[in-house]
């Protein structure tokens, strides 16, 4: 787990559409200064046609950040009943 420049664990999908929720999230990530996490279920074409994501802006250390960004995803993916798709994973962490 590296300081500074954080780390990717796998590339997330994103989708095209820069107004998608993901897509914000994402970037909202990249521009947080502090230590931020986005989590996303893995896309997967044969299996869904949508991601579900979720993230954690300025947390008080990475470890928090990734908690909570896993909790959103958790959360996201509980609302909208997600059965296909695979489980909510912290794709990039600082």
């Amino acid at each position: 787990m590296g300081e500074g420049g954080g780390k990717k664990l796998f590339p997330p999908y994103l989708p095209r559409n820069p107004k998608d929720p993901c897509t914000k999230a994402y970037k909202a990530y990249v521009a947080a200064g502090g230590h931020s996490a986005y989590a996303t279920t893995p896309y997967a074409r044969i299996m869904s046609s949508y991601i579900v994501c979720g993230g954690h802006l300025n947390a008080p250390s990475q470890k928090t950040a990734e908690e909570l960004a896993m909790k959103s995803c958790q959360s996201t993916r509980g609302h909208y009943k997600v059965t296909t798709g695979g489980s909510c994973e912290i794709a990039a962490s600082k």
